[in-house]
């Protein structure tokens, strides 16, 4: 676990993609979209259909090596709004499980906004204590500092000779923006216009290894400036 502090509040980062809050007790992730394949499947595009067994595995065993008592899910927790019903049996059985175990708490999103809790757990549009805001999508005007997800943000970086994308996270003064844990997820660039305008100024793209936080300058400029060079990132993709 790398410690990432934000907003006074001590966080670490626990995957490429997840969030445990000390003084919470809980566990932050966001977008599972969750019954992604099976949504693709009814359009003709068949996927393997085990990826929200395998977001939930991961989800499983990230619950066990922090302990958390609580979890919170930034939205777009479904890939539609028909996937919270249709989810697969076995991985059904284990959100069911977990949903008991934990105090869980679904945050909606823009593709489940219906989303019920049917497998267990509590159902609201946005979350807020201690200080902060937990919701799905960052609001530029933000009255508290909040923790959101909606872009899955990556980031192009050099390799030994070679670019990579990885997941990372966005951190401005009173932004703190997930990457997307669902196992089939794509990504948007992190410096992409939308996500600038989400945070209205300065930003870093934050990457976790093993023992330390890799930071990047996104070159937002503050609000009245004219944005300079950025750091070569790749096209957006659709989220």
């Amino acid at each position: 676990m790398v410690p990432l502090s934000f907003a006074h509040h001590l966080f670490h980062v626990v995957a490429p993609a997840a969030l445990y809050w000390p003084a919470q007790k809980a566990l932050l992730v966001a977008d599972l979209h969750l019954e992604k394949a099976s949504f693709y499947a009814r359009q003709g595009q068949m996927l393997p259909p085990y990826d929200s067994r395998a977001t939930l595995d991961e989800l499983a065993g990230l619950i066990t090596t922090t302990a958390a008592e609580k979890v919170f899910c930034l939205g777009d927790n479904y890939h539609d709004d028909e996937g919270e019903a249709r989810l697969e049996g076995e991985a059904a059985r284990l959100l069911t499980k977990l949903t008991q175990n934990t105090e869980w708490v679904w945050i909606s999103g823009n593709h489940d906004r219906d989303v019920s809790g049917l497998w267990g757990g509590d159902v609201m549009a946005e979350w807020t204590g201690d200080g902060l805001a937990l919701r799905h999508e960052a609001t530029a005007d933000t009255m508290l500092p909040e923790i959101s997800g909606h872009f899955h943000p990556k980031l192009r970086v050099p390799v030994r000779g070679r670019h990579v994308s990885r997941r990372c996270f966005v951190k401005a003064d009173k932004h703190l923006i997930m990457p997307a844990f669902g196992a089939l997820t794509g990504g948007l660039a992190a410096n992409h216009p939308a996500i600038e305008q989400a945070v209205l100024g300065p930003a870093e793209a934050v990457i976790a290894l093993k023992e330390k936080l890799v930071r990047f300058d996104l070159g937002f400029a503050p609000v009245s400036s004219t944005i300079i060079d950025q750091p070569e990132l790749p096209l957006p993709l659709t989220i």
